[in-house]
């Protein structure tokens, strides 16, 4: 009997782009799907005549698989995964391994990570960022799990992954729910990256007037510099295509409603528990949460109109002033991210790279940019740098941008074109190059309603005041 090297379970888009990516780069996959039309219509197609076999039972494709057997899910995150793996245990041996690909909360990844090796099974979690194409064409790959488990994965993950000049995007993240950690802070600075586009864009569209077209060749030159990633590719394509029915930039069809998943919910709730401020992340969550209030909002904008202004100034000046708020913008949100990385390296005992992470994320992903040579740079250079702000490209960097982008927000506000992520980055640089900021009136406060003590800056000890007498 023919034997396969690894077995996927969930043809959904991603799980069969993923069977396609393997099967292209040598592997054989033995593949299960809940539904059997699903499974029969993928062999049918775009599996025809690969190295690709369907089963349709469990029990069938543990029994095609080499040992010790890799089983990849690809299922929704929650319960459906817990389920899959109660039935998998039955099936599989010590030292077989589960992989689960689905962006599963880093929390459930750790539980199941024990339970599962306490029972002698291997277990890997790992995030896959790169969407559909990514999944086909080279996703980068964030794995986590013991050294022993991701050895047995390590050949079919480098193959799979994107590459960078030759350098695949794959890389042992850590131990346990490492690998969907890091996934999810990805995704959280991909919020942060959406929203300060889409504030750019505003800004712009609303602000100085600029049309789809005139948008398109502004972020085709913006791709062409420091701000040189795929969120900026794709957003240029956006803006050129026309609606067929319309006539009109299909942009400006779409609804304004934001869609989320819950990875930057998770990021900001973790980022509370361990006191780590996000606050552009926070502000990009925040920002979908509003947008899906679309009538309040129609009612509210009927209630306070908005006074007509326009800009009156150089508006290729003011369009390159823009670029670089975005771009100042965008430092303070991967410094938040990243800041948010150390904490839980520490907290979790992940002892994570973060220069691996960076040079992970420089193909395939979602936030794939030329930015993160610089960002793997600065923590090669120095693996302990507090903040990302403070190494000296980045500081640089603000030190030369913090003008335009100080003119760009206060014009943003006199035109009454919101900025709440962009708003949040500035606040972020100011509050964190503060010596002092006026938290000791909040410990005085503290003290005076709750006798909450406080601290004094000329002398050790713990203090209360009697603040009324």
């Amino acid at each position: 009997m023919e034997l396969y090297d690894i077995g996927l379970i969930g043809l959904a888009v991603m799980g069969q782009n993923l069977v396609l990516n393997m099967e292209r780069n040598g592997f054989k996959v033995a593949v299960y799907n809940r539904t059997r039309a699903t499974t029969d219509g993928f062999i049918r197609e775009k599996g025809a005549g690969k190295q690709i076999k369907a089963v349709y039972s469990l029990k069938d494709l543990v029994g095609l698989l080499k040992r010790p057997r890799k089983v990849f899910l690809m299922v929704k995150a929650g319960p459906p995964v817990d389920e899959m793996i109660q039935q998998l245990k039955t099936l599989l041996q010590p030292g077989d391994l589960i992989i689960d690909g689905g962006n599963s909360f880093f929390q459930d990844t750790e539980r199941r990570s024990r339970e599962i090796e306490s029972e002698g099974y291997l277990y890997i979690g790992t995030g896959v960022s790169g969407g559909e194409e990514g999944a086909l064409k080279g996703p980068s790959i964030m794995p986590g799990g013991s050294p022993e488990a991701y050895i047995l994965i390590e050949p079919i993950m480098k193959a799979i992954a994107a590459k960078v000049n030759g350098d695949p995007c794959v890389t042992h993240i850590g131990p346990r729910g490492s690998g969907h950690y890091v996934k999810m802070i990805h995704n959280a600075i991909e919020y942060g990256d959406m929203q300060l586009i889409a504030e750019a864009y505003d800004i712009l569209h609303r602000g100085l007037g600029l049309s789809a077209q005139e948008l398109h060749q502004v972020f085709s030159q913006w791709n062409e510099g420091p701000l040189s990633s795929y969120l900026i590719e794709i957003t240029s394509d956006i803006f050129a295509l026309t609606d067929g029915e319309t006539g009109q930039p299909l942009v400006d069809r779409i609804l304004d409603s934001a869609g989320q998943k819950g990875t930057g919910k998770w990021a900001s709730q973790n980022a509370f528990d361990l006191g780590i401020p996000i606050p552009t992340i926070n502000a990009a969550v925040e920002a979908r949460n509003l947008s899906a209030f679309k009538r309040e909002r129609e009612k509210a904008s009927s209630t306070f109109p908005v006074t007509s202004l326009s800009y009156s100034g150089n508006r290729r000046t003011f369009t390159e002033e823009t670029g670089d708020a975005l771009y100042a913008s965008k430092i303070c949100s991967y410094a938040q991210g990243l800041a948010l990385l150390r904490a839980a390296s520490s907290e979790y005992q992940y002892d994570l790279n973060l220069a691996e992470i960076a040079r992970i994320w420089r193909g395939g992903c979602i936030i794939r940019a030329r930015f993160l040579d610089d960002v793997s740079r600065a923590y090669q250079e120095d693996p302990d740098l507090l903040n990302l702000i403070l190494a000296p490209f980045f500081r640089e960097a603000l030190l030369q941008r913090q003008k335009a982008w100080r003119r760009v927000l206060k014009t943003a506000i006199e035109l009454a074109v919101p900025v709440p992520a962009m708003s949040a980055s500035l606040a972020y640089f100011d509050s964190y190059r503060s010596s002092r900021l006026p938290a000791n009136l909040i410990q005085a406060q503290r003290d005076y309603f709750g006798a909450h003590t406080y601290r004094r800056i000329d002398r050790e000890g713990i203090f209360h005041t009697e603040w009324k007498k």
